[in-house]
């Protein structure tokens, strides 16, 4: 056996909300072999199996039995507009590599922490751009089986935040590469209010896609505490979407309200509104907190387990349900 299996791992460094969990053994995987590798030795021994990338949007419930199999992959192939990345390559180095060669469609999703495989799972989105409208095919290996596997994106039932992989195919397969479809010519998409600000003080022809990322990674770094520094997962809700009859009566009953209309007619509200509204803001159980710098993140304080962090999004929801009538929905993905 070539891998190197690890007992009794500390998780702590591994998830970027810092939680102290442990994995009963963990490897780390560098190609499409030692997944295969892995996959048999934990059959052997019949182990439950988890997929772990960069953390960054993973909650741990508690400690993980069986073998964690952390994806650490590399590989970027362009092909004139055709982008084929290693689920472990990271997706902010992907997105600069991809506009340094000239390509544009990732521009908006500059400086979202993570790696390449978890990108299609959560179908990622930022100022007004999905991961959902590039993507060509998405490869995996089924855990089960074996079989490799390549979903189209209509197989991927991409939605909000959401897709196949975190409903029929959660934890089933183990993403080995995503083929992207970009753009050589350069189209903006600048429909958000911070890159309308932006765009009113350039000259729409000089507007590039290097331009547009430098401008994304600024207004993320000011709205949001870098994981970094602070342990988080980002957003930590969706926003909600309503139809339009329910968008006029939260209008009328709560004057301020802000949502954006979706093309189906729908109104999409702002989670972050409705947390910070209710004063929540520094709002904490044990030493897990909703984020004072932007009401949608909740943060890892230092010694925040899981336990806190799981209470506190309850908490959050129950108060967002008794005020407004509305459920918020945990964006990222529990791990039990």
């Amino acid at each position: 056996m070539t891998l190197n299996i690890q007992s009794q791992v500390l998780l702590a460094t591994r998830n970027t909300l810092r939680l102290p969990t442990r994995a009963e053994y963990l490897v780390d995987v560098d190609s499409d072999a030692e997944i295969l590798e892995a996959l048999r030795y934990a059959r052997q021994r019949r182990w439950p199996v988890t997929v772990l990338g960069g953390g960054s949007n993973t909650v741990f419930a508690q400690d993980l039995v069986g073998l964690v199999i952390c994806i650490r992959t590399r590989g970027i192939e362009l092909i004139d507009e055709r982008v084929i990345a290693a689920a472990g390559e990271s997706w902010d180095h992907l997105v600069r590599h991809t506009i340094e060669a000239g390509l544009s469609g990732l521009e908006n999703l500059t400086l979202i922490p993570g790696l390449v495989g978890a990108a299609p799972i959560q179908n990622i989105g930022a100022y007004g751009v999905e991961l959902a409208g590039v993507v060509e095919a998405v490869h995996a290996i089924d855990i089960a089986t074996e079989e490799t596997l390549v979903l189209s994106n209509l197989d991927c039932q991409f939605g909000y935040r959401d897709s196949i992989f975190k409903r029929a195919l959660h934890q089933r397969v183990i993403i080995t590469q995503v083929c992207l479809r970009l753009n050589h010519s350069f189209v903006p998409q600048l429909d958000y209010l911070d890159l309308q600000r932006w765009r009113a003080l350039q000259s729409p022809e000089n507007v590039t896609a290097k331009q547009v990322s430098a401008v994304v990674a600024d207004i993320r770094r000011k709205k949001l505490p870098d994981p970094a520094i602070v342990g988080n997962v980002g957003s930590f809700f969706k926003n909600p979407q309503i139809d339009a009859d329910a968008w006029r009566q939260l209008q009328q009953d709560f004057p301020g309200l802000t949502g954006r209309e979706q093309v189906d007619g729908s109104w999409k509200l702002s989670a972050a509104w409705l947390i910070d509204s209710l004063g929540l803001k520094g709002f904490k159980v044990g030493d897990a907190a909703v984020s004072d710098q932007h009401a949608l993140v909740l943060i890892n304080k230092g010694k925040a387990t899981s336990q806190d962090v799981l209470a506190l999004a309850r908490q959050v929801q129950q108060q967002v349900m008794s005020r407004f009538n509305l459920q918020l929905e945990i964006e990222p993905v529990i791990i039990p």
